[in-house]
């Protein structure tokens, strides 16, 4: 005798979601630290479809206390719940082994084991500025906090390297207490305001002082620069200690290809001291990208009258002297006037660039930015793909 067979469950439309629809919509879900999707990564343990439409995701996580595991839940419940059909989701957490710890960091350095700084290869895109200055106390942090800033408020994919190892500033600068993230010998950088970064004062209890000695400060760099997981970004931009010493030199030697950005206040002192950090580039066969002037006269709060309180000129005497010293043409990309919101976005943590990019200052930094991130990158290094004939 025939029965009756009850329909089976289904969701909210009638229908059941399909592990093919719920994993395209985990394909939409990036990694925090990563961003990349965490389907590509390997993160997805398993997919199981209850008889009601609730879905359970299996997620690895890289590392045990992984700090960004409830924004990872967050964002696969969001992605899921999206699905038709879906009733509920239940995200269950679980960490990668070892060998998939090994796994993940070999995907994510193209399937190279050892570790190697890939701005330095020829085929690389990115275009790196090392931030110099002669002497300390010209705002050297500040403007490449504010450059990094505006370059990825426009869209690009920004990375910086707090370089002064004794001086490091730039994570308070950015806003960020956040720590990396180690995934085997890989370290996840943290993001602020769009903009990746990383500092020897990610590392350190409270603020305790780095005491290193040359050979020390190399392998840091070389660290910041290899074992990191940059991605793929468009600029990274390195804030130097001041002067020619061993980080200034070890750049050369890493990245060859980093352009120097000088950074000097109109001051005759402190124009002289820039101008013998930039002819490092002589030596070093380095490219000078520019000059920019910082501290540039102070507008009367009540006239509007530029008052040269440190004197004025000095940018336009380091690009000529630099211009002499190299043979190249150095340009003064800016002048950047004493505003006193330059300084309180830096001890906020919020660049002026984006608190105020119409004040003097903001929107002098925002003309820099534009120009540096607006050069193409030049051939000098990479292949060609030209094969030479043998037919004239």
């Amino acid at each position: 005798m025939a029965t009756d067979t009850p329909p089976p469950p289904a969701g909210a439309t009638g229908t059941l979601p399909s592990e093919d629809a719920v994993r395209a919509a985990l394909s939409r879900v990036n990694d925090p630290e990563i961003h990349r999707p965490i389907t590509d990564l390997g993160m997805v343990k398993s997919v199981e479809i209850a008889p009601d439409g609730t879905v359970a995701v299996g997620v690895y996580l890289t590392i045990q206390g992984c700090p960004m595991r409830d924004s990872i839940t967050a964002n696969v419940t969001d992605a899921v719940r999206a699905v038709p059909g879906v009733t509920g989701v239940r995200v269950e957490l679980d960490v990668m082994s070892d060998e998939q710890r090994k796994e993940l960091a070999t995907s994510l350095r193209g399937g190279q084991a050892e570790r190697e700084v890939p701005f330095a290869k020829p085929g690389s895109l990115t275009r790196v500025y090392a931030v110099a200055s002669g002497k300390g106390g010209v705002g050297k942090s500040s403007v490449t906090v504010n450059l990094a800033a505006a370059m990825a408020r426009d869209g690009l994919k920004v990375g910086v390297v707090d370089a002064d190892i004794y001086g490091h500033s730039v994570p308070r600068m950015l806003g960020t207490d956040a720590r990396p993230t180690q995934v085997e010998n890989m370290i996840m950088p943290p993001s602020a305001h769009g903009v990746k970064v990383i500092s020897i004062g990610m590392f350190t209890p409270g603020n305790a002082p780095v005491v290193w000695r040359g050979p020390m400060l190399h392998r840091a760099l070389q660290q910041f620069l290899a074992d990191v997981y940059w991605g793929d970004l468009d600029v990274l931009l390195l804030d130097l200690p001041p002067g020619t010493g061993d980080i200034a030199i070890s750049v050369a030697q890493l990245v060859p290809g980093a352009e120097i950005l000088v950074v000097t206040t109109p001051q005759q002192a402190a124009a002289e001291v820039a101008e013998r950090a930039g002819s490092i580039a002589v030596q070093t066969h380095q490219k000078i990208v520019g000059v920019v002037e910082n501290m540039a006269g102070l507008p009367c709060p009540h006239c509007g009258e530029m008052v040269d309180v440190f004197g004025s000129g000095g940018g336009k005497r380091v690009a000529e002297g630099l211009t002499r010293t190299t043979g190249a043409e150095v340009p003064v990309l800016g002048t950047i006037p004493i505003d006193v919101r330059l300084r309180e976005g830096g001890d906020e943590g919020k660049p002026v660039v984006l608190s105020d990019p119409d004040s003097p200052a903001g929107a002098a930094l925002r003309g820099v930015a534009s120009s540096l991130s607006g050069r193409a990158r030049g051939l000098a290094g990479m292949s060609l793909g030209l094969t030479p004939s043998n037919k004239f």
